[in-house]
């Protein structure tokens, strides 16, 4: 049976590109500048939330990483102590991942997967994050659907993605694609762009945080949370208990 969340397209347009995933000066360069944003987001969400006392903020604490590629989150998320499980819908990044994984000594359970397989596994974790990965599935709403069963009550879930405005096309798709280069072009489809209140609708479970902007300042600065959410943009929810 076909997978609603899967776009056959666009796994096979990301799996071509499998053996750049930790090329930094590569086509998934903006993603490993992008990183230590997403990911002090991501710690200082679970700090807060699960008032963590241990110097590893994810410790004890069942992480999925949903969309994964060649593991650029999910390695630094398993050195911050989570019990993390990857997966992704391409073998080839799968394959990448799990390279990168056993180079560099981490234990992560990477599996070519979908959502919502793991919700028909029975899969449950106390956090998920799905970054720069729902753009990309062919049913958002399924997608976010099978992300909130995926988290356990009063845990986190936490989005990312482009916004679906005027300035995320001018900036993100001409801009960032066919003029910089820092993405390869067609790497996004400005239909599929979701904005934060259609990730509210889709998962009503999760009562959801304001997002919060990331935007890029090109004079030394480089990328930063902002109160302007036109392009990137990120957010964080907790399961209704």
């Amino acid at each position: 049976m076909t997978q609603p969340t899967l776009d056959p397209a666009e796994i096979a347009k990301f799996s071509a590109l499998a053996a750049q995933w930790w090329n930094p000066k590569g086509p998934f360069g903006a993603l490993h500048r992008l990183n230590p944003v997403r990911l002090g987001f991501i710690r200082d969400t679970v700090l807060r939330h699960f008032a963590t006392a241990s110097r590893h903020a994810l410790a004890g604490l069942k992480t999925l990483d949903l969309g994964c590629g060649g593991g650029l989150v999910s390695a630094p998320l398993a050195r911050m102590g989570a019990e993390l499980t990857a997966i992704d819908a391409s073998e080839e990044a799968i394959g990448a991942a799990r390279a990168y994984a056993a180079q560099a000594g981490l234990a992560i359970d990477f599996r070519c997967a979908s959502a919502e397989a793991l919700v028909a596994e029975g899969e449950r974790f106390d956090l998920v994050a799905a970054l720069e990965i729902i753009e990309h599935v062919a049913d958002a709403n399924a997608f976010l659907a099978a992300a909130q069963a995926l988290v356990k009550p009063d845990g986190l879930l936490i989005v990312s993605t482009i916004n679906r405005t005027p300035k995320a096309r001018a900036l993100a798709i001409v801009g960032a694609e066919r003029i910089l280069k820092w993405a390869p072009e067609g790497a996004h489809d400005y239909d599929k762009l979701v904005t934060p209140d259609e990730i509210r609708a889709g998962a009503a479970a999760i009562v959801w945080e304001e997002p919060v902007g990331i935007v890029y300042n090109p004079i030394g600065a480089g990328w930063s949370l902002s109160s302007d959410i036109d392009v990137n943009y990120i957010m964080a929810g907790v399961k209704a208990r």
